[in-house]
């Protein structure tokens, strides 16, 4: 299972094109990936590249959350999926970030790579380096979160 981790810089060039970042693609050669799925995200500004095959997982629990016979429900589905573009790396490693998803992320010539999990998100430069939560209210949240359950696994 690929699990990306890092926090790292580039630059996209005149025509959108930008190097997936050496770790990265490392990872998804070793689990033989050789397409990756472009979106925006749904709640950030930013754009998200899934492996396929976390794609396909994604698209299909998604669809088996959502009843295709409810008008509202196969909506969302169909705003999830068109949202979506297959990109390959070259063989030198970059993608081509299409104008419109540049667009959606106010993305520029300056972009940042942060892996989460099994996608990796890309942010323009600027965006990601103001916290995304304060130090304060990211440690009530993750107490909040997961605090009584941290306390009762110590106690095993």
């Amino acid at each position: 299972m690929i699990r990306f981790l890092g926090n790292i810089e580039a630059k996209t060039d005149a025509k959108g094109r930008v190097f997936i970042p050496a770790t990265f693609r490392k990872q998804l050669q070793a689990a033989s990936e050789e397409s990756l799925v472009l979106r925006k995200d749904v709640f950030q500004d930013c754009l998200v590249l899934y492996p396929e095959s976390v794609w396909f997982k994604t698209q299909n629990e998604l669809r088996r959350r959502l009843n295709k016979w409810n008008a509202r429900q196969q909506a969302v589905f169909r705003q999830f999926v068109s949202d979506a573009e297959v990109v390959t790396p070259d063989g030198n490693g970059r993608i081509l970030i299409p104008k419109r998803y540049l667009q959606m992320a106010g993305i520029g010539s300056e972009v940042r790579f942060i892996g989460m999990d099994n996608t990796i998100e890309i942010w323009a430069k600027e965006r990601a380096e103001v916290p995304f939560m304060e130090s304060e209210t990211f440690g009530q949240a993750l107490q909040e979160a997961l605090g009584n359950e941290l306390w009762e696994e110590n106690e095993d």
